[in-house]
């Protein structure tokens, strides 16, 4: 597009005032000749590119105000680091033009290299980077993940999946089941011990670097429930583990989170059952964030791993009797369109 085109350009002159003054200021000598490509983009607005010369990398984030704010990201970068959490050192920064020159974590994800044989040793690193940032104090400037937020967030799946992806209107019985149903889990998630939650804590987001991880996409961090980013970590878009794997994985964390001090449950089955429903809370936000991707900004292919969401939620109605209105309710959203085959 035209406008971005005009972006790369701004960014280009930029980074190279700031690589000159970086150079000047650690005694590097001249800035050698380098190249500057893409690196990733996300379902944000945000891009990043990595411009690498003579041994040296870095990453560059491209955030357009008015649809991004750099600001967040600087100041729950600086947040995280001081509890000794890796994340990218920010060695310049344009907030107003929404610009940034980033230390570069490297270019592997946990996404990319983990498997049946690495995942113990990967997740357990995983683990002690997120005790590291639950064990801050809670006094930082950030938002609450409070009634007014899960409520937004849960409401994307009946506005989004259900009215735009399926279009079906929900029948008053319906609207009904749903309140019923949203209102239990925005209820468990509001009751449950309060930490800094990252939000996206899931192998895409976590860099296999020294020391790993790597963190990353912490922008939108709040305070909030204790076992959202533990459920995240394991149940994310892009790859699914036997579950009798996940609840030692769980049990490993909640061990250690109780030792540290963090306010995680007492009862190990408390904690699960948080876990649970607030993973279905995610899921199904997840699913209406994907259907606005596809049908708002013309990004279809995230509607592919809407089956593994609603995978875990059905995993989670096999053991929560609780939440059996939203098994019949997902039911009943289900037959109109095999009816329709």
């Amino acid at each position: 597009m035209p406008e971005h085109d005009v972006r790369l350009q701004q960014l280009t002159v930029w980074l190279d005032e700031q690589l000159n003054d970086l150079f000047r200021n650690n005694a590097w000598g001249e800035v050698p000749a380098g190249s500057l490509t893409a690196a990733s983009s996300d379902a944000s607005f945000r891009r990043y590119f990595r411009w690498q010369g003579a041994g040296h990398s870095f990453v560059v984030m491209d955030a357009p105000p008015p649809q991004e704010n750099c600001r967040p990201f600087v100041a729950i970068d600086h947040l995280l680091a001081t509890a000794g959490v890796h994340v990218p050192l920010i060695h310049a920064q344009d907030l107003e033009r929404g610009f940034l020159l980033l230390g570069d974590l490297g270019t592997e994800t946990y996404l990319d290299i983990i498997n049946a044989d690495n995942a113990d040793g990967l997740f357990a690193d995983a683990i002690e980077a997120l005790l590291a940032f639950q064990r801050l104090p809670m006094g930082a400037p950030l938002p609450s993940y409070d009634d007014a937020l899960l409520r937004r967030e849960v409401e994307l799946f009946p506005e989004w999946y259900v009215g735009r992806e399926l279009g079906v209107a929900l029948s008053e019985a319906q609207k009904a089941t749903w309140q019923r149903v949203s209102q239990l889990l925005i209820d468990s998630a509001l009751a449950q011990p309060q930490v800094l939650v990252h939000r996206d804590y899931m192998p895409r987001n976590l860099m296999v670097s020294e020391p790993s991880p790597g963190v990353l996409d912490f922008q939108d961090a709040v305070y909030g429930p204790v076992t959202y980013d533990i459920t995240c970590l394991f149940k994310d878009a892009f790859l699914s583990w036997p579950q009798a794997r996940v609840r030692e994985w769980q049990r490993g964390y909640w061990q250690r989170a109780g030792q540290l001090g963090i306010p995680v449950q007492d009862d190990f089955e408390e904690f699960l059952r948080a876990s649970d429903l607030m993973g279905v809370q995610r899921h199904l936000k997840v699913i209406g964030i994907f259907s606005r991707i596809c049908h708002r900004d013309g990004k279809p292919r995230y509607l592919a791993d809407v089956p593994r969401f609603f995978a875990y939620i059905e995993a989670v109605l096999a053991d929560r009797p609780e939440l059996s209105d939203l098994g019949e309710l997902l039911a009943s959203l289900r037959e109109p369109a095999e009816a329709s085959v």
